[in-house]
Order: structure tokens, then sequence, then C-alpha cells
């Protein structure tokens, strides 16, 4: 449909409705939920600006998922971590095979393992098997011949029943000594709802990114963000680990869940930055999330 057609409030719905799978697709791309959610952000600045520019949507869905996958090509590219692609073989018979079984395997597959993937068999694997896009949808997506496409599929879903076999051997990643006493000193004032305590510690030109809700820049703005904390009580924060690095666990105390997470930037002992996960769901149930060993709610 046209833009004539495709309003900018029908596309901004339906950015809100599509943000978990553009996310799961961006997660599983990159290996990362946060780099993922920086992808989503990205793609749905961008969405609204060609549209605002005059973009023909005639397919919306698919031309969200091409600016996605636009986008998540771009930020490995300047992340240096793309792989050599296999060279393409003609596999026009390979036969479409997205039984449940894949789909199962591909869903449940770790952020990590994913990255053992060349980026085609990644687009690939996550369109069709976890996202249940067609074989001419996912073509449409990534602009791959389908018989590449088939292939890429093929020799992804391979990759992934080996992996699943394989021993996990993630160890529990360092902690700087310093980076623990700074956290362990937020996490102590904010657990006391010392918000005071807190402000005390937060820079004047503090950033707070509350992230799909809210960024606050200065001390002022800030304070809103510490009295929405104040006023509930279905938190506890604890230290942890997200995609190997520290972290501050947001967890719910009558059932020990983690719910979110909050990454923090330091100037000396000065807090700079805060980004808060916590209004997110479909990042935090894709992030590789490690509770310290003794931390308890």
């Amino acid at each position: 449909m046209s833009t004539a057609k495709f309003g900018r409030a029908d596309l901004e719905a339906m950015l809100v409705g599509l943000r978990p799978k553009l996310h799961r697709y961006a997660a599983r791309m990159t290996g990362s939920a946060i780099e993922g959610e920086d992808i989503v952000q990205e793609a749905m600045v961008k969405a609204l600006a060609a549209h605002d520019g005059g973009a023909l949507v005639e397919r919306p869905e698919q031309w969200l998922f091409r600016i996605a996958h636009n986008a998540a090509q771009d930020h490995l590219r300047r992340r240096q971590r793309e792989r050599s692609r296999i060279a393409e073989a003609d596999m026009t018979t390979v036969e479409d095979l997205s039984a449940n079984a894949e789909a199962r395997l591909a869903a449940a597959t770790s952020l990590r393992s994913f990255m053992r993937l060349t980026p085609a068999q990644r687009s690939a694997v996550i369109l069709v098997d976890v996202l249940g896009l067609s074989l001419f949808e996912t073509c449409e997506v990534t602009g791959a011949t389908l018989a590449s496409t088939k292939a890429a599929l093929h020799r992804g879903r391979a990759e992934l029943r080996a992996l699943a076999t394989a021993p996990d051997d993630m160890a529990m990643p360092g902690l700087d000594p310093e980076e623990e006493r700074r956290l362990r000193r937020y996490i102590d004032l904010f657990n006391a709802r010392d918000f005071d305590g807190i402000r005390a510690l937060i820079a004047e030109d503090v950033e707070v990114d509350v992230v799909n809700r809210a960024r606050l820049r200065g001390k002022k703005e800030a304070s809103t963000y510490f009295g929405n904390y104040d006023r509930m009580s279905d938190w506890v924060l604890s230290l942890g680990f997200v995609e190997g690095q520290p972290a501050i666990l947001i967890r719910n105390p009558r059932d020990d869940a983690v719910g979110g997470f909050m990454l923090i930037g330091w100037r000396g002992d000065d807090v700079v930055h805060i980004r808060d996960f916590r209004h997110v769901p479909y990042c935090v149930a894709e992030a590789d999330i490690v509770l310290v060993t003794g931390e308890r709610a």
C-alpha cells in the first residue's frame, strides 16, 4: 500500500506490535540482546524517516524487517565481525524442511550459538525457523536469491544441530574490584531506598535511558526516574552479568525472577549514564543473564 493509505499513525502502531519480533531477529543477528535493542531503535528511526520522506510501503511488515535487516548488517560491519560467506552453491533442489523440530531448536538456541553461523545462515534460520516467515518472504527481507536462501537455511540448521550437542564451556566473567565496589554501593543505596544518597552519586550531566519509555538528561530530570522506583515495591537489585558485562539485575522479591536490568556508566565514582531495561521484557528474555554467586534477594 502507498503512504496515502498507510499513514504515520499506522506505521507507529505497527512498530509497537512488531518490536518484540524485530528485536528477536536483531538480537540473534548480533548475538546480543542489548545491541539488538540498539538496532531496533535505529530501524524505527529509519522507518519513520523513510515514511515521512514519501517512501512507498506496499508490504509494511516485510518492509520493516528489511530495514531492521539492513540496520543489523550495518551494525555487524561496523563491529568488523562479518565472517567470510560460504560460496553460494546451486541448491534449488533443497527441500524446505521448516518442521516443528527445527523451529523448536532454533527458538531455544542461545544468542552465542547463533554467532557461530555466517550472517547469511543466521538470517535464513532466524526468519524461517524463529519468526515463521516463508522462503519467499525471507528472500524479500534479505534480498538474497531463493537458491542461496535455501543453501543458507540448510547449512545453518545443520550447524545448530551440531552445536546443540556440544558442551557449554561458558565461565563466570571476571569483575574488576573497583567496578564491583561502585556497583555494590549503588545497589546498597538503592535497596535501602536512600535515593538522596543515589542522587549524590550521579553527575550533573547524567543521562538516563529508560528503554522504550523515556530519555532523561541532567540531575533534575533524573530525579523523576528515582521517584518512580521509590513508589514501587516489586523490585530488589542484585549484582550480576548481562552478556558478560557487569550489570545490576532487577528482581521481583516475591518470586526472585529477573524482570529487568540496569547498565551503569561511570566517570570516576560519578554515575554519568543509566540504561534501564525494566520495560522491555522481550529484551530481558533474550539476554544472557548471570547472577553473581552468593547474591540474594
